[in-house]
């Protein structure tokens, strides 16, 4: 599969050893500046997009004609249409909550503020709306009392991440498509900015 990774830091550096190591190609990295994920691409040769708009994705972005998949992983930009049509068969994102619910920026944060009993992640289709597109896989994990936003990406959310989005990849390689059901309207919660840790 050829593949266009955006993505920043530690977890978009896993997502791109990871993908290589199971034999896809990324064929462009798009990232904000030198973190993690630049260091990586240029380690191994990978053409690298430093974008000018962190916030934003755009065709230009995505250094190739066509690409197999779009893989968004831990970025808050916003994929656009016509970059979305650079992939044949999806754009796929890691969102770190059992969407619809948590929607935004700070959905661990919230989390954790809303004293969620469990929690989960979700790889969806990019689309139009905030973390809105049709749900391709899902997990769930318990929340513990004593976690915080850091301790529960740590232990329990990137490394679901991780995971969900290799597999919908392999499945995209095996089946030529991703799965997609609707979010349920009736759970949307949002998740803006928090000015307080939790």
């Amino acid at each position: 599969m050829k593949i266009a990774l955006v993505g920043t830091r530690w977890f978009g550096a896993e997502v791109f050893r990871l993908l290589r190591e199971a034999g896809h190609e990324v064929v462009v990295a798009a990232t904000n500046g030198e973190d993690t994920l630049a260091k990586a691409a240029r380690g191994a040769g990978v053409p690298l997009v430093v974008r000018e708009e962190p916030r934003r994705v755009g065709a230009e972005d995505i250094a190739a004609d066509e690409v197999d998949a779009i893989v968004a992983a831990h970025t808050h930009a916003f994929v656009t249409a016509d970059a979305r049509r650079k992939a044949r068969i999806a754009s796929i994102g890691y969102h770190p909550s059992l969407l619809p619910r948590h929607r935004g920026i700070a959905a661990v944060e919230w989390t954790i503020k809303e004293k969620d009993p469990i929690a989960g992640g979700s790889v969806y289709h990019l689309s139009g709306g905030m973390d809105a597109g049709a749900l391709a896989a899902q997990d769930w994990c318990f929340v513990y009392p004593e976690d915080d936003a850091r301790s529960l990406w740590q232990r329990a959310l990137a490394p679901m991440g991780l995971r969900l989005l290799v597999k919908v990849v392999q499945d995209m390689e095996t089946r030529g498509f991703a799965d997609a059901w609707e979010q349920d309207p009736r759970a949307v919660t949002l998740a803006p900015p928090l000015t307080e840790p939790v």
